[in-house]
Parts: C-alpha cells; sequence; structure tokens
C-alpha cells in the first residue's frame, strides 16, 4: 500500500496528520517484519537447495561408477557417461540460481531493511523527540504570567526556536517517508523480478541442454525396444536349451560333465582331480587341472595364477597306481619330480591317462623348431600362464559466443571428427568439438584439454578472442603435420567411440602426428620471431606508446658484418658472430616515429615527458642452444599465437626460464609484447602468474611498470599476488601509485580490499563484493573491446621524486 504524506499538511501538525503518520509507522513495521520473514524463508531454501546439489553430485558420481563398472558394453558406459555430464551441468545450473537467489533475494533485501529502514526509524526518533520538545514549550509559553515580562520573552524564544527545529525535521521525516513508500515497491520488484529471471535462465539452460540431448535419448529409446525383443528371444533359445539339458540321462556318460576340451585355446583336457600334497602329510586337495599347451597346470581358485607342474610332457610318462589305498588314482612322473592324481571315476582315471599320452604325442609331432618358445594361450577356465596381460584401454554465452567462434574459417566441423555444428571448445587449444570428442577431451585431463560449452557456459572476452585468433586449422596444420605421412585415418561422423578416442589421444597427448622440426628450422624460427616487435605497432591490439629505446650496443669484441643495418624499418642490429639484435625501432628515424604516433591513437600527453620505461629492453641474444621453450619465449613477445601453440606441441614447457635474459618467462614476455590474448594463452595453458624474474618482479609487476591495465586486470583474475614484493621491495601497488597511474592503483585497491573483505567474513564468505566483480568486469570488457581506453602513457620511473 503507497502512502503518501503531504508536506503542508505536516507543517500544521493536524491530527489528521498525526493519524497519517501512525498509519505509516504501523505499515512501516509490519513490512520490516515481513521482509524478515522472507529473507529467513529464502536462507532456508538455500541451504535445503545446497543439500539437494550435494545428494544430487552423490548421485551423478553414482551414475559415473556404474558406467565405469560397465566398461565391457560400450552403450551402457557412453550413455551413462553422457547423462551424468548433463545432470552435472543441471547440478551446475542450480548453484548458478541459488547463488543468484542469495544476491537478489537475500542480500538485496537485507540491505533494504539494513540501509533505508534503519534510517526511518532515525528520523522517526527525531521526530518523536522535537514533539515532545514543541507540547513543552507550547505549555510552557502558555504558562508564561503576564507581569512577569522577562519569562514572557524567555517562552516565546524557546517556543519560536523549537517550531523552527520541529518544521525542519517533520519535513525531513515526511521527505524519508515518501522516499520509503516509493523505493519500498522498486526494492521489492527488482529483487523479485531478477530471482525469476534466474528461474527463467536456469530453465532454459536446461532445456538447451536436454535439446541437445534429445537425439541420443531417441536413439538409445529405439535401440531398447530392440533390446526387449532380443532379451526375449535369448531368454526363449536359454530356456529351451536348459530343457534339453535336463532331459538328457548322464549316468552312463560322467566324463562329458567332467571335464572340457577347448582346442581353439590349446586345451586338450580339462577338470577337477584330487593332488597329492608333497609335505609330509601327503594331504589330498581338489584343484582344476589342465593340459594345455604341452604343459599340465592347475589352480586352486579361479582368480589364481595357474600352477604349472610339468613344464614339458616329452619328458614325462604317466602310469596307473594301484598300490595305494585310494581308487581312480593315476601318476604323472617326470625327470625331476612326480604328481600323484585321483580322478573321480575309472572312465575319467582312462580319459585323463589318454589325454596326457596323446599330449606326449603331439607335443612330438608338432615340436619343429627346438628353439621356438610355447605359444602359452589364455581360456576361459584357466586364465594366462603368464603374469598377466596388458588391461583393456578405457574407452561469451548463448548465440553470440557461438556465431563468432564458428565464423572462423574451419571451425563450423568437429576439429577431430569433422561432425558439422560443433558446440563445444577446447579453451587451451583453441578448437570447436562435437559433443563425442568433448567427452573423449575431459578424459583426458584438463592438462591436456579444458572443455567448455559455446552455448551453455558465459564466455569472457579475452577468451573469445583467443578462440577467434587460432582455430581447428591453425591447430591441425600442427598437431596433424604428419598424419597423411603416417597413413593414420582420421575418424569420421558416426565412427566407434572406442576409434575415435585413439586417434585424438594419439594426437593430443602422444603428439604422435606433431612435425619436430630440424635445429635449422628452429633457428630460423626463433630469429624470424624475435625481428616480429618491431610490428607491434601495426597490430590489431593497441599498445600505450613507448618511448624510444637506447641505441643497441654490440657485446665487446664483435665486428659489424656488412649487413648491419640496411634501413630503418629493420630496427635489428646484426653482429658479425651473432651476438644480439635489437627488437625496437632506432631512435634515429625520426619519421618512422611519425609514422607510429600517427597509429596510435590522440592522448594527453604529459608537459614533460617521462624517462624510459625501466624494464629491461627487448633485446635478442644468440642462445646457447635452440629449443622449443626458446621458441614460446619469443612468440609470447611477438604475439604469435600459432607458433605458441607449436611450440606447446613441440614440448615447450609453458613456465620455461630464459636463464640468459634474468630469468624471464614466456608470460612476462607476452607482458613486454603487450598482448592480452597471449597471456589468457599462456594462463589457459597453467602458466604460473606468479613466477618471478631475476629481479624478483612477476608478470604484474612488469604489467604495472608498462602501464597495461587490461594485463594488471587479468593477472588479479587468475590469482596474482599482489604484495609480492621485487629485489627492491617494490609491490605493484608501489610501482603503480610512484607512475601516477590512476587505473591500475584502483584495481590493486580495489583488489586488495576485496581480499580483506573475504578473509574478514571467513571462509564460507562469497566469491567478493559485487562492486569489485562489477568494476572488474568493466575494465575486462574494455581491455578486449576498447584498448584506447585503457592506454597511458605514463611508465614507471625509479627516479620520480
Amino acid at each position: 500500500m503507497k502512502i503518501t504524506v503531504d508536506f503542508e499538511e505536516c507543517l500544521k501538525d493536524s491530527p489528521r496528520f498525526r493519524a497519517t503518520i501512525e498509519e505509516v509507522e504501523g505499515d512501516v513495521c509490519e513490512l520490516e517484519s515481513k521482509l524478515d520473514k522472507l529473507v529467513k524463508l529464502c536462507i532456508g531454501m538455500i541451504d535445503a537447495g545446497k543439500a539437494y546439489n550435494a545428494a544430487n553430485k552423490q548421485f551423478v558420481n553414482g551414475i559415473r561408477e556404474l558406467a565405469q563398472q560397465s566398461t565391457k558394453d560400450e552403450v551402457i558406459e557412453s550413455s551413462l557417461t553422457k547423462f551424468a555430464e548433463s545432470l552435472q551441468e543441471m547440478i551446475n545450473y542450480h548453484t548458478i540460481l541459488f547463488d543468484q537467489a542469495q544476491r537478489s533475494i537475500k542480500t538485496q533485501l537485507q540491505t533494504f531493511v539494513k540501509d533505508d529502514l534503519r534510517k526511518f526509524k532515525e528520523a522517526k526518533k527525531q521526530f518523536d523527540k522535537v514533539s515532545e520538545e514543541k507540547e513543552a514549550a507550547l505549555i510552557k509559553n502558555a504558562q508564561a504570567p503576564r507581569n512577569k515580562q522577562h519569562e514572557v520573552e524567555e517562552a516565546t524564544n524557546i517556543l519560536t526556536a523549537t517550531r523552527k527545529c520541529f518544521r525542519h525535521i517533520v519535513l525531513d521525516y515526511v521527505l524519508q517517508i515518501n522516499v520509503l513508500q516509493s523505493k519500498r515497491r522498486s526494492e521489492i520488484l527488482k529483487s523479485m523480478l531478477s530471482f525469476m529471471y534466474a528461474h527463467l535462465t536456469f530453465f532454459h539452460q536446461g532445456y538447451d541442454l536436454f535439446s541437445e540431448l534429445q537425439p541420443l535419448m531417441k536413439l538409445l529409446g529405439g535401440q531398447l525396444d530392440q533390446l526387449v525383443v532380443d532379451a526375449a528371444k535369448e531368454k526363449r533359445d536359454m530356456e529351451q536349451k536348459h530343457s534339453t539339458i535336463q532331459q538328457k540321462d548322464f549316468s552312463n556318460d560322467d566324463t562329458k560333465l567332467e571335464y572340457n576340451v577347448d582346442a581353439d585355446n590349446g586345451i586338450a583336457m580339462e577338470g577337477y582331480l584330487f593332488k597329492r600334497a608333497s609335505n609330509a602329510f601327503k594331504t589330498w586337495n581338489r584343484r582344476w587341472f589342465s593340459i594345455q599347451n604341452n604343459q599340465l597346470v592347475y589352480q586352486k581358485k579361479f582368480k589364481d595364477n595357474p600352477t604349472v607342474v610339468v613344464e614339458d610332457l616329452r619328458l614325462c610318462t604317466v602310469k596307473h597306481c594301484e598300490d595305494i589305498e585310494r581308487r581312480f588314482c593315476f601318476e604323472v612322473v617326470s625327470p625331476t619330480k612326480s604328481c600323484m592324481m585321483q580322478a573321480d571315476s575309472e572312465k575319467l582315471r582312462q580319459a585323463w591317462i589318454k589325454a596326457v599320452q596323446n599330449s606326449i604325442a603331439t607335443a612330438f609331432r608338432d615340436k619343429g623348431d627346438d628353439g621356438e618358445k610355447l605359444d602359452r594361450k589364455s581360456s576361459t577356465s584357466t586364465g594366462s600362464l603368464d603374469s598377466g596381460g596388458e588391461p583393456k584401454e578405457r574407452s561469451l554465452k548463448g548465440e553470440s559466443a557461438l556465431q563468432k567462434v564458428l565464423a572462423i574459417p574451419g571451425n563450423a566441423c568437429c576439429c577431430d571428427c569433422g561432425q558439422p555444428d560443433p558446440r563445444w571448445a577446447s579453451i587451451n587449444l583453441g578448437i570447436t568439438l562435437c559433443i563425442q570428442c568433448s567427452g573423449i577431451h575431459r578424459s583426458l585431463g584438463v592438462h591436456f584439454s579444458k572443455v567448455r560449452s559455446l552455448t551453455l557456459d558465459t564466455w569472457e572476452p579475452e577468451l573469445l578472442k583467443l578462440m577467434c585468433e587460432l582455430g581447428n586449422g591453425v591447430i591441425n596444420q600442427i598437431y596433424e603435420a604428419r598424419r597423411e605421412e603416417l597413413g593414420a585415418r582420421k575418424p569420421q561422423p558416426g565412427d566407434p567411440r572406442h576409434e575415435v578416442e585413439a586417434y585424438i589421444k594419439a594426437k593430443y597427448v602422444d603428439r604422435r602426428f606433431v612435425r619436430r622440426p630440424s635445429d635449422e628450422e628452429l633457428r630460423n624460427k626463433v630469429v624470424s620471431l624475435s625481428k616480429q616487435e618491431k610490428r607491434l605497432s601495426s597490430s590489431s591490439e593497441h599498445l600505450p606508446p613507448r618511448p624510444p629505446p637506447p641505441t643497441p650496443k654490440l657485446r665487446p669484441g664483435s665486428n659489424v658484418s656488412g649487413q648491419s643495418v640496411k634501413s630503418a624499418d629493420s630496427g635489428i642490429q646484426n653482429s658479425a658472430d651473432g651476438s644480439r639484435e635489437m627488437l625496437a625501432n632506432t631512435p634515429s628515424n625520426n619519421s618512422l616515429a611519425d609514422a607510429e604516433a600517427a597509429e596510435s591513437p590522440p592522448m594527453a600527453m604529459p608537459a614533460t615527458l617521462p624517462p624510459p620505461s625501466p624494464c629491461k629492453e627487448v633485446v635478442f641474444y644468440e642462445p646457447k642452444e635452440y629449443s622449443p621453450g626458446l621458441q614460446l619465449y619469443w612468440a609470447s613477445c611477438a604475439r604469435s599465437l600459432p607458433d605458441m601453440a607449436e611450440a606447446l606441441a613441440h614440448g615447450a614447457e609453458v613456465n620455461w626460464v630464459n636463464t640468459e635474459d634474468d630469468k624471464r618467462t614466456p608470460l612476462i614476455m607476452a607482458v613486454q609484447g603487450g598482448s592480452l590474448v597471449t597471456c589468457e594463452f599462456l594462463l589457459q595453458n597453467a602458466a604460473n602468474v606468479n613466477q618471478q624474474d631475476a629481479q624478483g618482479r612477476g608478470p604484474l609487476h612488469h604489467a604495472t611498470m608498462l602501464g597495461h591495465t587490461g594485463q594488471v586486470c587479468l593477472f588479479l583474475k587468475r590469482g596474482a599476488n599482489q604484495n609480492a614484493a621485487d629485489i627492491d621491495e617494490k609491490t605493484p601497488l608501489t610501482i603503480a601509485v610512484e607512475a601516477a597511474n590512476a587505473d591500475i592503483v584502483t584495481l590493486l585497491r580495489l583488489a586488495k580490499m576485496n581480499e580483506e573483505m573475504r578473509e574478514a567474513e571467513g571462509p564460507y564468505s562469497q566469491s567478493g563484493d559485487e562492486t569489485y566483480q562489477d568494476i572488474f568486469q568493466d575494465f575486462t570488457h574494455m581491455a578486449s573491446n576498447d584498448p584506447d581506453k585503457l592506454n597511458r602513457y605514463q611508465q614507471y620511473d625509479p627516479q620520480r621524486p
């Protein structure tokens, strides 16, 4: 109910005004009670939702365990795995829904109650107090005697002052009432509308997820009908076979029940026999014996490895044993030992003796080469005679992100099997995948492939740009360079899962199809990448203008060849011994500097130019040896993602340290190159965001020194330690303050404040302050979509006062 109090009416302080005030106060008190109740109910709902998610997660784990147990049935395993993945996605959506409920209902309404209703209560206290003071002043003024002029004047003055104070307080109170009545509508509706949109998003995501799963479910439904029919047919066949066997008379043919012959697996005879132990007690034990591959073996239990009694039956003899108390006994004698055994009947004893004699004869007849080893094949009854074989191998969210990624040439089909219209992606490889290949990539582990949905997940702008700069065509040129040469067949849509899985493992885990460069090719690649720094100013990503570097110097004792400097465009000096090459433009060419200034956006320049950045110049030295790590190092500086991906495919360590260049890493060189996407690519491939160089400076230090605000924002989001100090005991915040870079100072201080707030709230606090998240999101979008706004000419200068 909306109650508006008139400002003119409040000055009269009429009974109608007092009645209105009383009605408003009662309404606000009831509103506070209802809001408190709603917040408590929301908390209970969220707690129940978390408990539901926990139980649902255990249920999904149970489905995964059942799928792992069903490895022999590929249909069950693959189907249950896909179902578990889909249900896990729904759990994630539930978690997002409960988080939104906490933000929209609990947090927002609690803030309204604590802030706005508290202000109303404080205004009410002041109004009640001044009302009492006005009433007392009126009474005192009325009681003042006529003949005491000084008391009359005093009472009149007090009444006048009290009326002025009352007028001021009552107007503020009425204003607070009207503002509260107006705001309550917007706050409540805003909170509930946000909550309802969260539900809309939740059900929309669930619909999209199961729409993708529906074709598989329909296919399984059709297969299930056929499986029911096949199961009924198999049941009838088994019942018929059971009835047929039950009608047979085995009383005179017990040998058929007691032993079996499996010629395909080399088994000539198998069945139970009693064996006399060789110990002092001469005990008899029942064991499962078999004659296979010219050997006599037995096992106690099915899982036990068979024990070989006789290695080579050609050296043995078999005979009846009638001189012992037990019946149906026979003995197999070898040059080193003898084995006494007992059958269950005379027919079985004769069958075993005949089987041994036949095996001896067969071994002599078939043994053509004395050096040939016995082929020990396994059977279903005895298992392998070897120690055991190798175990069987186990087998921007929404349409905008999808359209941007699929628009890249080659991305319209799955990178590994060619399935059209993929809906998944590997973000550290930069490729698109179909749902089957994405599941196989997940099984490889995140150190090989990180899978995201192009339609269900939220895509950060720098990650979206990373996907658009790589793509299936670029990656397949690297990871399938030798596929045709090796004659490997690339999977096609509809191929069995185990074939696709074997191909993907060979491609990304074993890297079987990657072409290894020769030493000369690697050297040329590294030198070529080291020369690309001069072209950074014309790149698609704008960098802050840099002061010209000092004139390059050669190492002592080196001679400059005739190819030292041919033009200002090269910007490189080469010594005869290849000592080093400068990657920045030479300062002597004013026209080139003018061209760079023309390409850069206009910005306000300081009255006096600051000194050059203290960050070490990007200089190429002839290394002691060339390696994929060095290629990754220079490719990161040159902002060449295909060359970086190629270096990683060749085995480059993402945290490779250049001991000849202040122990810098590829991530630090990516900061020098100024590319946000290059940094994101390295971080997605497990680059250490806190690894320091010889000066004790990590990537966050270097990004702060160079004024690269977008990179600072990225590193803080990825967990960079902003409290780390270099060898000069300076933290990134200290450097940003000295450089007067307001944007970076703001980001660092916000991150520090957010970290302190989380620590104060305890281990169960939320991900961070909402304002902090909004500001960082703004900086992220600006760094990716409009980097010119973040450009800062000022760079850190340690000599600046």
